[in-house]
């Protein structure tokens, strides 16, 4: 996709949209089942300008929003190291940078020595469990497959992008990864623990957008009591913790349950088809809760499910806390009403625009 103000020569940009994990999240981490689907409210987008200078090879990184380095004052610098962190985007694009060259030299694949400079910039909100830095990585590496004419396979490529962030000591899952590479909306099989090790992918399905019912997608614009979320239940399941196993077992049974619920097409109403995905998602919200326990979670994570809930509406996590996705069985006017009692607790709400998979695809 050219840049489309004409002022870089041979500019190339490209986006990664955010994604929302519907059913079966955190089982991913778990050799379980998901269902994640792309969404257009929010992007992150990547620019890589190829050096104009013959026969530069020289690269660089353009400082993001995440990366300032100059501040008007010492509580400037502190207010925004609290927003934002103390690491920015750049980091993000040198790990894929690097490890898009090995890939490239294990596989013998040769890249021209043009230079580039690569920037970006993105509106996905912080701490959202909105997939912000796996995005920037997955724009950023379609700019340098366009720019090197080089072609990875898409199973190969949400691996690639995990290496990226493990690299910088991230803890994540190939869940946001794939829906991000594939886009649309996929279901994701992790079953496969041995294939899985072995091969860094699980088995993907697409599934048509159509299948989804309205959605919406509630968030804190200034999240500040994130809680610890992962907490000790990584541990846990790998000292084969029973609870845990049967817990994390059950969620990735809600993902199995979802698709079948989400495919059918005969033998039940619309109505009814609601009420069970609207039940499998707090299924899943409750049996998360249950393993990771309210501290971990955090009170305002926990409110931005229960306060849709008290209208009688679904909602769960969108990925590891921050946001909820959030499900209305009851139509519009029980969607007004989680609008309203969501916005009273100081939550934003908006409706979620589906990002569909590339027609080629």
């Amino acid at each position: 996709m050219a840049h489309d103000d004409g002022a870089d020569v041979g500019a190339i940009t490209h986006r990664a949209y955010a994604r929302i994990g519907l059913f079966g999240n955190p089982s991913d981490g778990y050799f379980g089942r998901t269902i994640s689907c792309s969404i257009q409210n929010f992007y992150a987008e990547v620019t890589l300008v190829p050096d104009q200078q013959p026969f530069s090879s020289r690269v660089s990184f353009e400082p993001g929003p995440y990366d300032w380095n100059a501040f008007n004052s010492l509580g400037a610098l502190a207010a925004h190291t609290e927003k934002h962190g103390h690491y920015g985007g750049v980091r993000l694009l040198r790990a894929l940078c690097c490890r898009f060259h090995a890939y490239c030299a294990e596989r013998a694949i040769p890249l021209h020595a043009t230079g580039f400079c690569v920037s970006y910039k993105t509106n996905i909100p912080k701490q959202t469990g909105l997939s912000g830095s796996s995005s920037i990585i997955v724009a950023g590496l379609r700019c340098l497959l366009e720019h090197y004419d080089v072609t990875i396979p898409l199973e190969e490529q949400p691996a690639l992008v995990l290496a990226c962030e493990r690299d910088l000591g991230i803890v994540a899952g190939l869940q946001d990864r794939v829906i991000q590479c594939y886009e649309g909306v996929v279901a994701m099989d992790f079953t496969d623990e041995r294939a899985v090790r072995e091969t860094g992918r699980g088995t993907y399905r697409r599934l048509p957008e159509s299948c989804l019912p309205p959605l919406y997608l509630v968030y804190a614009e200034n999240p500040g009591d994130s809680g610890k979320v992962h907490s000790d239940v990584k541990a846990r399941w790998e000292r084969g913790d029973e609870d845990v196993r049967e817990k994390m077992a059950r969620v990735a049974d809600v993902a199995r349950r979802a698709e079948t619920a989400l495919m059918e097409t005969a033998g039940t109403t619309p109505e009814a088809r609601l009420e069970t995905l609207a039940s499998l998602m707090n299924e899943n919200f409750d049996l998360r809760r249950a393993m990771f326990g309210d501290e971990a979670l955090g009170a305002m994570n926990i409110a931005m499910v229960t306060t849709p809930r008290s209208v009688g509406a679904a909602a769960k996590f969108t990925g590891s806390g921050g946001a909820a996705a959030v499900l209305c069985p009851k139509g519009d006017a029980q969607a007004a009403a989680m609008r309203e009692a969501c916005e009273r607790a100081g939550f934003t709400v908006v409706p979620v625009i589906i990002h569909p998979a590339p027609s080629a695809a």
